[in-house]
């Protein structure tokens, strides 16, 4: 990361970080989700782990949205602030079309 300013480059490992996290996040909710999928007859436990996977997706959006905060400031260069903006945000809008269908799930089994 050659030629990035002290600040841009903090800015840059701490979006990093939390776009990690957000894989992180996102990882830990396949499973869950899958596990809701098999106990959809019982009721207090699907619900359970459904909750688990929508706080574990809306935890990712958080990710990204401090992510896309954090670049935005002034003294970022604009090439590297577009680049990342670019990137983190369609990762938002996967990562909120994955939300609603998780919500919609959980409507259509309760």
């Amino acid at each position: 990361m050659r030629g990035l300013k002290p600040r841009e480059l903090q800015a840059v490992k701490d979006c990093s970080f939390n776009m990690n996290d957000c894989v992180h996040q996102l990882e830990r909710s396949i499973p869950g989700l899958g596990q809701s999928g098999k106990l959809a007859s019982r009721r207090d436990e699907f619900t359970w782990h459904v909750s688990n996977v929508q706080t574990w997706i809306s935890a990712a959006l958080t990710d990204q949205n401090t992510c896309l905060d954090m670049i935005n400031n002034p003294s970022m260069d604009g090439k590297i602030k577009d680049s990342i903006r670019v990137r983190v945000f369609v990762a938002s809008q996967v990562t909120s079309n994955a939300l609603a269908l998780v919500y919609k799930f959980a409507e259509k089994h309760s």
